[in-house]
């Protein structure tokens, strides 16, 4: 008869103890299995086992905690590197310089793709720096860069970009033009022809039409009906046999069908066609330019003008000049019986001598200069409105200033951010600005008002001038020339009359102080210039700005 072993565990040999009971349990100690083993054997094992798993994963989540704490206490010791955030406000602030027109898109991507590594030499001496810095410590901290690795890897790839971009575009502009043509006859060698020169008879008043897809026009008037095209074609092919064909695909075509004329090109993309135009005096135009400027001088009529990628030349034109303008091109206009309107997206604006009206609409990021306009002078643009009756002086826009000289009212002008100067004001002023100074220089006793916000407002008055005033400002100072009470202290106003009182001069500002002066006595407004008759002047009237092809154009801010 088998023995119970006294330690109370079960048999030797590994097997499960009899009739369902555990080990240390009855018949050995303890009491049977139960639920849910029973006397299974299997169903004990299956126990033990999870009974592993579940040590195992409590084992594995204190590993994980562990791990975890030594993560943070890793992280607690790394310090993010300071070129990081440097590199951030430098992008912003270069995306904000070119968003506003502050900086010019293409200048800039020129400069970067010629001196992006210098940014790689910037981070370079701030992680040196920080290093030297480290040394010094009891306790270094480990500089990290990997969250803006992506940034400066990005950086680096628009430099390389940019730098291959402008050296392999800049000999295709310098041997196509400035007009952005296509680029798919690189290399090739170029051919030049002069084609039959096109003598057409029209009518006395006709309407002409031009469409040049790749070329200039330059268009004069001469004596006579008849309309003359010369046509001077250049073909870049590597065999003659190519330029034949491509010299007979760009042809000058001439069609007169009534009054209407149509003089066309047939554009190729290995090649442009310049043309030459005389129109007789009476004859108005209308000119499509894609990829090409156009310039017209003496003529007795009506132009009108789309160019594309190419700058416009007006001269001496006895009717009116219209012209749409497109991807910042200059546009330029010089003594004009009728109206000037220039619309679109341009760059420089140079109008002078101007015996109609200046209506200019659109966005221009390059400098305006306006001189002795006769009638109305409008502006808008989404930044600035503008309009005068009247513009003896010159007046001269950037992104950032306005300076008038000599202009005649009523006189209205909204925008922002922008210094304004104004001297012989004759006429109502109404100017509205914000984030800019304005000074006026009054030639008279005229109703004035000016609303700024952040910026000084300083105004002038000739002597014996009577004005009613009423100036306030918050948070500012008040100066003024005259013996009128300033009042207030966060909050000061100025009220009272000059002389015997007048036309009302309103001044309002935040943020900025306030100034009334005695000023100069101004001359008389000059009258109207009679418009003298006689023959057009050439071409080569003297202009206010050298053209692109006279001289390079400096960097402007707008």
């Amino acid at each position: 008869m088998a023995t119970i072993p006294p330690s109370g565990n079960p048999p030797s040999g590994g097997a499960p103890p009899p009739g369902g009971y555990p080990p240390g349990r009855p018949p050995y100690g303890g009491p049977q299995y139960g639920a849910p083993y029973g006397a299974s054997p299997k169903d004990y094992w299956r126990f033990q086992k999870e009974q592993s798993r579940a040590a195992w994963r409590a084992q594995r989540s204190v590993w994980r905690a562990q791990r975890d704490v030594l993560r943070a206490q890793n992280r607690s010791m790394r310090v993010p590197s300071i070129a990081g955030p440097i590199v951030l406000i430098m992008i912003g602030v270069i995306a904000l310089l070119l968003m506003t027109g502050r900086l010019n898109a293409d200048q800039f991507w020129t400069w970067y793709g010629h001196w992006w590594p210098l940014m790689l030499i910037g981070i370079g001496i701030v992680a040196l720096a920080e290093w030297a810095i480290d040394l010094r410590r009891d306790n270094p901290p480990y500089r990290r860069f990997g969250s803006y690795g992506g940034i400066i890897v990005f950086l680096v790839f628009i430099g390389i970009a940019s730098a291959g971009w402008h050296h392999f575009w800049g000999p295709i502009r310098a041997q196509f033009g400035d007009n952005d043509d296509d680029f798919f006859s690189l290399g090739e060698p170029q051919h030049q022809m002069d084609q039959s020169v096109i003598d057409t008879k029209v009518p006395a008043n006709a309407q002409i039409t031009v469409q040049v897809p790749r070329g200039d026009v330059s268009i004069t008037a001469a004596d006579g009906d008849n309309v003359s095209v010369k046509a001077h074609q250049i073909a870049f092919a590597s065999t003659d046999e190519g330029a034949k064909r491509i010299f007979d695909a760009q042809q000058a075509h001439v069609t007169v069908s009534g009054n209407a004329v149509v003089v066309k090109v047939d554009g190729n993309p290995s090649g442009r066609t310049n043309l030459i135009i005389s129109i007789p005096k009476s004859a108005s135009i209308n000119v499509t330019a894609d990829h090409g400027g156009v310039t017209a001088a003496g003529l007795g009529g009506d132009i009108d003008a789309e160019v594309q990628h190419g700058d416009m030349e007006a001269t001496a034109i006895h009717g009116h000049v219209h012209a749409h303008m497109a991807n910042h091109a200059d546009f330029a206009a010089h003594d004009i019986s009728g109206d000037v309107t220039v619309e679109g997206n341009g760059s420089d604006l140079t109008i002078s001598d101007i015996h109609g009206k200046v209506n200019l609409q659109g966005e221009y990021s390059g400098d305006i200069h306006l001189e002795r306009i006769d009638q109305d002078i409008l502006f808008h643009s989404s930044r600035t409105d503008m309009g005068f009756a009247r513009l003896p002086g010159d007046m001269s826009m950037t992104l950032d200033s306005l300076h008038i000289t000599q202009v005649a009212g009523p006189i209205h002008i909204e925008t922002h951010s922008k210094d304004i100067e104004m001297s012989q004001v004759y006429g109502d002023t109404n100017i509205e600005d914000r984030d800019g100074r304005v000074e006026l220089d009054m030639a008279g006793a005229y109703q004035v008002e000016v609303k700024n916000n952040k910026g000084d407002v300083e105004v002038s008055l000739p002597p014996g001038v009577n004005q009613t005033v009423d100036m306030r400002t918050h948070n500012g100072d008040i100066v003024s020339d005259f013996p009128l009470q300033i009042t207030g202290d966060e909050n000061k106003t100025m009220t009272g009359n000059v002389g015997n009182g007048g036309p009302r001069l309103v001044l309002s500002t935040e943020h900025a102080d306030l100034g009334l002066h005695k000023g100069d006595v101004a001359g008389p407004l000059p009258a109207v210039a009679p418009r003298v008759p006689g023959a057009p002047p050439s071409p080569k009237v003297p202009h206010l700005k050298a053209s692109k092809s006279e001289a390079t154009p400096t960097p402007v801010s707008q």
